[in-house]
Parts: structure tokens; sequence; C-alpha cells
């Protein structure tokens, strides 16, 4: 059970709120790369409770890729929104009355203003660092000098098979979701037809530990063998701060080299504003064929988790899952609860969140900031997962 106050100290994600500021320490997905193109270069977005355009711009001279800026949706002049404005290779351009701005937001054309005239000096407009990485545009909305954006090994591995998955928006605030990632007594229940009391109470016969390690919070389940003489089951898989859960399927994707194929995937839950969420799955399968450079444009599919009656689709698991998240309320009321044994997992979140809150109103970096390229070449989260024929280690703290 939380209060009210502290409830929305974890929760609202604006400009200057407490959680608001840590998650702007973060880089976020704003768009699937694939998405912008030549012929349709700019789309409105939303994050962290702020309106933005990102845009897609031509390639310099002697490169090959495009180049992205993101900045505030209405233009500073007359309020006129820049999502149907026109991009050049310098930046975006206002349809109203032709103000330019340059990637990171500053003012550098003002056509209907005097020759030699300094005004657009004086302009200010957000504007914010954008990077493309494993297929999405991740954007930087804290204060520099910007950490780096984290290479996790889904994003940057290239020996198989990458795409997105982006669904449709999640109408609840982000730590509904993050808290459902600590919460494996949903498991059985949400997430299984049967329903069988029986084979709950044998299924629950799990081992449960969370473990803080450098990335966030590693779940670990410990089933007992079908005998006395078999090696228990480990299967973990980490939540990785602030709001992604690193996951690997059990869906068998072929074989590579004799060895069964699974498919990696992260999922990034990315605050909209207080009551609404997107999230991006990005999936990956090694195998022996494919070629997934990082800085392509990877395959994408939108996915819709209700019907056109608005009703959930409850046979996609993560339609299950924004059922239950969503139906707490836009902002659950904490105040209202009564947790127990299980839910050790999400008490450990929120004092996490509120530990990190903390840290970052201290003037320090919060947990996962990256600042040295030599640690950031490729981020592996070592797991065990042998119910899949895995065998990873480990360090926690």
């Amino acid at each position: 059970m939380l209060s009210q106050s502290d409830n929305e100290i974890l929760t609202k994600v604006g400009p200057g709120t407490p959680a608001g500021e840590l998650l702007r320490r973060y880089w976020h997905p704003v768009a699937v790369a694939g998405e912008l193109t030549a012929e349709k270069p700019i789309k409105a977005v939303k994050i962290l409770g702020e309106n933005l355009v990102v845009f897609r711009m031509p390639a310099n001279e002697g490169e090959t890729q495009p180049r992205y800026g993101l900045v505030a949706e209405q233009c500073p002049h007359r309020l006129a929104s820049l999502a149907y404005g026109r991009v050049d290779a310098e930046g975006i351009r206002c349809p109203y009355h032709g103000w330019k701005f340059s990637p990171n937001g500053r003012c550098i054309e003002q056509p209907a203003e005097p020759k030699g005239s300094t005004y657009k000096d004086e302009i200010e407009h957000a504007g914010y660092p954008v990077q493309k990485l494993g297929g999405l545009l991740y954007a930087y909305m804290g204060p520099a000098p910007a950490p780096l954006l984290p290479r996790w090994d889904v994003l940057v591995r290239e020996d198989g098979k990458r795409w997105i998955v982006a669904e449709s928006v999640i109408d609840c605030n982000w730590l509904q979701a993050m808290e459902n990632s600590v919460d494996p007594a949903h498991l059985y229940w949400l997430h299984n037809t049967t329903g069988h009391l029986g084979e709950f109470l044998k299924k629950y016969e799990e081992k449960r530990e969370f473990i803080k390690f450098e990335w966030g919070i590693m779940k670990r389940r410990t089933t007992p063998g079908k005998t006395p003489a078999d090696a228990p089951m480990v299967d973990e898989h980490p939540l990785l701060f602030p709001t992604i859960l690193r996951h690997v399927s059990n869906e068998v994707h072929g074989e590579r080299s004799g060895e069964k194929r699974f498919r990696h995937n992260i999922q990034i839950r990315v605050p909209i504003d207080d009551t609404h969420i997107k999230v991006y799955r990005v999936n990956f399968v090694p195998n022996d064929t494919d070629r997934s450079p990082p800085d392509m444009d990877s395959p994408f599919e939108y996915r819709p988790l209700k019907s056109e009656e608005g009703e959930y689709l409850m046979n996609i698991v993560s339609a299950q899952d924004s059922m239950a998240w969503e139906t707490q309320g836009a902002i659950a009321d904490r105040s209202r609860e009564n947790l127990g044994v299980s839910d050790v997992g999400i008490v450990m979140l929120r004092k996490l969140v509120k530990e990190q809150i903390d840290i970052v109103a201290a003037g320090g970096d919060p947990m996962g900031t990256i600042r040295d390229p030599a640690k950031n070449k490729i981020i592996v989260i070592d797991v065990i997962n042998e119910r899949m024929g895995l065998r990873r280690g480990m360090a926690a703290e």
C-alpha cells in the first residue's frame, strides 16, 4: 500500500515531476525508423507528456544514412503544428509562416523578418537528440551531457533476423506495466486458460527470487525436478530499469548448426504521458542465413490489442496483460491495495524507483547509465535458462 502522495511521486512523468526527471535520464524510443520515409518524413509523437514531432532528413553528402530530428510540435511563432511542415537537409520548416528549425530546435530562418535580423537567435524551441539503433529511433530528453544509448544485444546482433512489433497504445500508467514484470504469480492465471487450482499449487512449488543487479532486477524461478534425482530447472530473465523487460521465448524458430533457435526479445514500455504507454517489442532469432545490421531499418508490424468493438483480444498474451493493466485504472490507486507475500518483487521495484529518483534529485546518475564506450560495444545480459538449453552466468549484487 502506498499513500496518494507517494503514488504520485512514482507515477507522474511530466517535466519537473520526480519520476519524470528520472525517466528523462534514459533514452526512449519515439518511433520505428521504417515509419519515416522520404515521401512521409514527419510523425507527431508524444512522450513523457510532451507533444513533439520526429522527422527524417536526407543523408549528408558522402553518407548513406538519413539524419533525424525531434522538436516540440507547436511552432513558437503562432503555435501551428510542425507535423504538417516541410523537411529539407537543414531541418524542418513551419507550414504557416516558414520559420525553420534545426534538428536540435534552434531557429535558423524567419522569412518574413527584415534582412539581417537577429530575432531568430532569441527564439527558444525544445529539441532533443535522436539516434537510430536496431530499427528504432531513440530520443534523450534529459540534461547534457547525454549518456550513451545502451547497445542491448537484441538491438545490435547481426547474426540473425530482427523485427519489431509496435502495439496499439495502452491506456494506463507506465508503472503498472513494469510492476507486471516482477509479478510472476500472474503467469499461471492470466496466461493459462486451464486455471486448475491443483495444477497451480503444484506449479507454485517453484522458488521465486528477485535480485537487484547492475541493470535492474533479475527474476529467478527454480523449479524442482520431476524426481528427487533430477536437477532443478532454473529460469531467469531481467527487468532492465526503468522500462524494459528482457525475455527469451520458448518458441522454437528452427535450428542453427544443429541447435534449436529461440526468439530473444526486449519489450520497451514507453511512457507517453501519465495515463498512456506505447510498447515496442524488438525480436531477434539467430540463424545461419539472415543478417541484421544495427543501423538498418528493421521490418515492423503493428499489433492491435483490441477488436474494432473495443474488446480485448484475449488470445494474445500482450492483450491479456493490457487488460490487467488498464482495468486497474488509468493510474492505479495503490492506497487501496492489499499486497501479499507473492508481491515482494513489486515492493522491490517501487523502492528501487524511489531510490533512483533520490539519486537524480541529488545530482547523480541513476542505475544503468553508461558513459564508457568500452562498456557499450554490446551489452549481453548473462542469465540462466536451462529450460531452453541455454547456460549463461549472472553477476548479481
